[in-house]
């Protein structure tokens, strides 16, 4: 029984993965909330309340809960948790760069770690790790047809990109398959949050239950000869800056390797 572990699944892409992932009973799905309380209802998803990636105790509590349940090895852990803050030159915010370094890098890497160095076994060479970042942490893709700002979301996406790549460098010997990927362009709270949703159609937009299918279709053909790469499974459709930056679209391959 694969045991799977998301990690920020209450909503958008995380929730749409728990959701594919538990309609197979074979399963054993374990997701993540960052609030004592739960989603109710849920059909075979075991959720673990208090972990809020963002904190220094998110580690300990998710050992915590999974050495109360015996849990010895995880076969796939998928961390989805992020934050979006907007900014421009005009208006930069140290609390909200802060807040997105924590989340959407600083977080990620520590609860990697901390699973890895738990013991020999919870993460081994059956093991995947999948960080989700976002097109918007290439710097190569990054094109004046864009422009800047957004400082703390692009470049806390770049960090975790870096922090994957050393993971992976970290966790070869031991055969685990580490890569971080560009899910898509969705239509979430998170993206509607920051005004986001006017860019929906013409950014061919989808819903986390599509980008979570094109994910998990992708995911059955990682393992280790990909591990330390960056993907979109979905391909260029939705990156405004992949052809100025790669070329026409149409003649990128889907999925779509990623340049740092």
């Amino acid at each position: 029984m694969p045991v799977i572990l998301l990690v920020g699944a209450t909503r958008g892409l995380g929730a749409s993965l728990a959701k594919a992932y538990a309609s197979v009973p074979d399963n054993y799905v374990l997701a993540t909330a960052r609030n004592t309380t739960t989603p109710a209802n849920t059909k075979n998803v075991i959720y673990i309340p208090s972990i809020d990636i963002s904190s220094p105790e998110a580690r300990t509590n998710l050992l915590n809960f999974l050495h109360s349940r015996s849990i010895s090895h995880i076969d796939m852990v998928i961390i989805t948790a992020g934050y979006f803050a907007t900014e421009s030159l005009e208006s930069p915010s140290f609390s909200a760069q802060e807040k997105m370094y924590r989340t959407c890098a600083i977080g990620p890497t520590i609860l990697v770690t901390a699973l890895a160095n738990d013991s020999k076994t919870l993460l081994d060479a059956s093991s995947k790790v999948i960080l989700v970042s976002s097109e918007s942490g290439s710097i190569t893709l990054r094109h004046e047809k864009e422009g800047g700002g957004n400082y703390g979301h692009h470049a806390s996406k770049t960090a975790l990109n870096m922090c994957g790549k050393l993971l992976s460098l970290d966790l070869k010997e031991r055969g685990v398959a580490v890569a971080c990927v560009h899910p898509g362009f969705m239509r979430t709270e998170m993206t509607k949050g920051v005004g986001f949703d006017k860019f929906w159609d013409a950014g061919n937009a989808v819903t986390p239950d599509v980008a979570a299918k094109s994910l998990i279709e992708w995911i059955q053909t990682f393992d280790i000869s990909k591990t330390g790469q960056y993907w979109a499974p979905r391909g260029a459709v939705d990156i405004g800056t992949a052809e100025p930056v790669l070329g026409p679209k149409e003649k990128l391959p889907t999925p779509l390797q990623l340049p740092w």
